[in-house]
């Protein structure tokens, strides 16, 4: 293993890390100058300012174009950062942020500058980075966290790509959250009810959907690829092009707007839960990973036989390793872990194979340039900054400590005991036990993380749900 991995990864001999790292990110005037001939190229009246909060949400405001493009110092609170899913802060969150609800310095990012298709007046997006007051990256922001660890592997020699895949379901629209969600009816008036993995006929049903899906993502210019239609009623799977990580995670995050947005304007939902309806499979955001060398471009993944080298090997071993302790970044949700269960096509163990559909990690078979390794643990309700986060940090640390993975899976994984958390309590619980994820992610985040989380769970706790209203409440 090439010394440039090797690494200390003790706290106590740390050098730097997402709450400590130097070097202000704040736009420098030629990106602005970038980002103003742009909104004037596109006749732009307004721009929507917007980060990523810890669920993968978009938070940020609407500027008009002219007040954008004049006024630099866009700011926003931290504690936007660290909210639940429900919009409620932990008892803890003032551990996290400043007691005084301190702003934090907002960066626009002049790459992510895109138009807002469904807007009915000229409309920019663009996603900023979030600053502390002297200008170095906030440590609770998911974006930030990423582009730590892509600076790890640069500063290795190293430089990751990733092609995400991303499934979701159409819904009917349903506005009362207490009746059960269905497929939407199609162009037939009918709605599914059978199993049709791959059926172009049932992607035709939604024509006008798909259709205005890709002109609005041809409109951002998101690497959207190919499109099939899942197993389950309704269910449908956008394939990315791959590409730099931060880039690609950005894609995903517009793309989810996108998404919701189109179904919309067809009078139905696109959901992204990870498993929306009980005799439905869950939805993925799987991973496909490679690693570069930045010295020669070469898939360090394949030897010039073609065959994996003991680089991927070391790679899977940190995916197997550290997977356990970061699955709630894969599954960050109460309703995540309904989607990790035996026998409906998601990952309930560790295994790995090639081209075995049923194991955690999977290495399609490919050409050697193209040797790389499926993440299917990922949930599509993940946050994709922090997905893709964990899936990269488990490689790196596996490839720095020389981790041996387990002999390949054959046969059918699911039919193997379930040893991955069930619960996001569980999950969460385990999320700080290793220092050396916590200096790659940060303490503060993976603190704050774990407090919002274990708080989302506790208020899902206190429902009381029908089923034990069905069958408890006189039979106990």
């Amino acid at each position: 293993m090439s010394s440039k991995l090797s690494g200390d990864t003790s706290t106590e001999t740390r050098i730097h890390s997402p709450e400590n790292a130097s070097g202000s990110l704040l736009i420098p005037p030629e990106e602005m100058a970038t980002i103003t001939a742009w909104l004037k190229e596109h006749k732009i009246s307004e721009v929507e300012c917007i980060v990523p909060d810890l669920t993968g949400n978009a938070r940020g405001k609407f500027i008009p174009a002219h007040q954008f493009t004049e006024q630099l110092e866009q700011k926003l609170p931290e504690s936007i950062l660290v909210q639940t899913v429900t919009g409620e802060y932990t008892d803890d969150h003032w551990d996290f942020v400043e007691p005084t609800d301190t702003d934090m310095m907002l960066s626009p990012d002049a790459s992510t500058l895109r138009r807002v298709p469904w807007a009915r007046e000229p409309t920019a997006q663009i996603i900023a980075d979030c600053l502390k007051a002297d200008g170095t990256p906030h440590p609770l922001s998911s974006r930030n966290v990423l582009r730590y660890v892509l600076g790890l592997y640069e500063e290795a020699g190293l430089k990751p790509v990733i092609a995400p895949e991303v499934e979701f379901y159409l819904v009917h629209k349903n506005t009362d959250p207490d009746y059960e969600c269905m497929p939407p009816k199609g162009r037939s008036g009918r709605r599914e009810v059978a199993r049709l993995s791959y059926s172009i006929d049932a992607v035709a049903e939604f024509e006008d959907f798909v259709e205005d899906m890709y002109d609005y993502a041809d409109a951002q210019s998101l690497a959207v690829d190919t499109l099939i239609h899942e197993n389950g009623a309704a269910q449908m799977e956008i394939n990315f092009r791959h590409g730099d990580p931060l880039a690609m995670a950005d894609q995903v995050f517009a793309f989810k707007r996108t998404v919701r947005e189109t179904a919309l304007k067809h009078d139905m939902y696109a959901t992204f839960m990870a498993k929306p309806m009980q005799r439905e499979p869950g939805s993925a955001l799987h991973i496909h990973q490679s690693i570069l060398s930045l010295e020669d471009g070469s898939n360090i993944f394949a030897g010039k036989d073609g065959k994996p080298t003991a680089a991927m090997m070391h790679y899977l071993g940190g995916l197997q390793r550290y997977t356990p302790e970061l699955i709630s970044f894969y599954a960050p949700n109460v309703n995540s872990y309904r989607r990790l269960a035996p026998d409906i096509s998601a990952p309930i163990n560790l295994s790995w194979g090639f081209d075995n559909r049923t194991t955690a990690f999977r290495v399609p078979n490919s050409t050697p340039e193209n040797l790389r390794i499926e993440n299917r643990f990922p949930g599509v309700d993940a946050n994709p900054y922090l997905a893709i986060t964990a899936t990269l940090a488990s490689g790196l640390l596996g490839m720095r400590q020389g981790l041996q993975p387990t002999e390949p899976h054959q046969g059918t994984a699911n039919e193997q005991a379930v040893v991955v958390a069930r619960t996001l309590e569980e999950g969460v619980r385990q999320l700080n036990d290793t220092p050396e994820l916590q200096q790659m992610i940060g303490e503060l985040f993976m603190r704050a993380y774990a407090a919002v989380k274990l708080d989302e769970f506790e208020e899902f706790n206190r429902v009381i749900s029908s089923w034990e209203r069905e069958h408890l409440l006189l039979q106990v």
